[in-house]
């Protein structure tokens, strides 16, 4: 984690497992509060990091709330709001109701913290899909609601492999920064990483876990596929017969029967481990990737505990954001509030550091028990 003598403070939405929360904490934020509404997710957070102020509720039962009162901050005074919410159509995208346009859906919420909560900075992350998802209009109408909130963005797709994850898997990472703070408080997206881990760099010592197996016919098929390999890698009557209807379907159908290799990164982590048209076996046997595997790929330390049935915890770890992705990204953050803390001003020919390099040249002398002079230099 990063040491950091002072402390901002992060609220999180749609906080699943934990991945997005890890890196948030790695990179040196507080976080005063995440809601997550998954029962199981919850408790793999609250078991983690008991100090954690978990909040196990759904998310439209919260955003109605007074909350600079239920988190016990002032408005304005938060660091950072971060999460994901599910890609959902919009009733009345394209009508420019503002806020309205998104009411019915998950987004929704996360734009009422946005606009009661009025924080610095907030990240906003999602699938790719939603640049194109109902011909632009969502992520559009997601951009005029962050506009209206008062704040400018940036945004960018990052693939995770660029950033030390053993993982093919591009995220949409759209930062806002509030308009006020918008020529001080600079915030910049990571730079790619020289070297791209591969599952050689993660698969070999890996922890025993909880593992869904193929069946019999499946396993034996599996075993057929070279590493890196695929359906065309086996003979084609075996192969015809596997994928029946796929058989005649256009397209290169390459997740069907993939067996992934120990010098390549994992393809994206999914939410179920045996699914015919996106498998990812094993490197070395015939099996679907283990719980801790799939951990590995998306960056959980070995001690991250998930709880529920199988089944779940396969879900949460599909779901999460790969925890070295959060903190890449999380650190230009935090990097971005710690040189705004640290903004130096010149008053009477003497470097003064202010922590509110926002207020104005009188707020300013103010804090510094000083008389404002006819000029000033900041």
């Amino acid at each position: 984690m990063i040491e950091s003598p002072v402390s901002f403070r992060a609220i999180e939405l749609f906080a699943g497992a934990g991945g997005l929360a890890l890196g948030i904490e790695r990179a040196g934020f507080d976080t005063i509060g995440m809601v997550e509404f998954d029962k199981d997710a919850a408790d793999t957070l609250k078991l983690n990091r008991p100090e954690w102020n978990v909040i196990r509720d759904d998310v439209a039962n919260i955003s109605p709330l007074n909350l600079p009162e239920y988190f016990s901050i002032p408005i304005g005074e938060l660091d950072f709001l971060s999460g994901g919410a599910p890609c959902q159509a919009f009733s009345y995208a394209g009508k420019r109701l503002g806020l309205e346009d998104a009411r019915g859906t998950l987004f929704y919420h996360y734009a009422v913290f946005l606009t009661k909560l009025q924080p610095k900075v907030f990240l906003f992350e999602n699938v790719r899909g939603l640049l194109t998802h109902n011909r632009g209009l969502t992520y559009q109408t997601i951009l005029d609601i962050f506009a209206e909130a008062g704040y400018t963005i940036k945004k960018e797709i990052l693939n995770a492999w660029d950033y030390g994850v053993p993982q093919k898997r591009e995220r949409l990472i759209t930062i806002g920064v509030r308009n006020d703070l918008i020529d001080e408080l600079i915030i910049d997206f990571p730079k790619k990483h020289t070297y791209k881990p591969v599952l050689r760099d993660v698969l070999l010592n890996v922890p025993k876990s909880e593992c869904t197996q193929y069946s019999e016919y499946k396993r034996k098929i599996f075993e057929l596929v070279p590493p890196g390999g695929y359906w065309r890698d086996i003979p084609e009557d075996i192969a015809k017969d596997y994928m029946k209807s796929c058989w005649e379907m256009g397209g290169g159908r390459t997740g069907i029967l993939r067996r992934l290799s120990l010098d390549e990164p994992s393809l994206t982590v999914l939410t179920s481990p045996s699914q015919k048209q996106t498998d990812r076996c094993h490197p070395q046997e015939a099996r679907p990737f283990s719980v801790r595997e799939n951990a590995r790929c998306q960056c959980f330390p070995d001690d991250w505990v998930f709880y529920g049935s199988v089944g779940s915890q396969y879900r949460q770890v599909g779901n999460a954001v790969p925890v070295q992705l959060a903190f890449e990204i999380a650190k230009k953050i935090h990097a971005g509030f710690h040189a705004l803390r640290n903004v130096k001003c010149n008053v009477y020919g003497q470097t003064l550091v202010t922590s509110e390099p926002n207020k104005t040249a009188n707020e300013i002398l103010k804090l510094l028990k000083l008389k404002l002079p006819e000029t000033i230099d900041l």
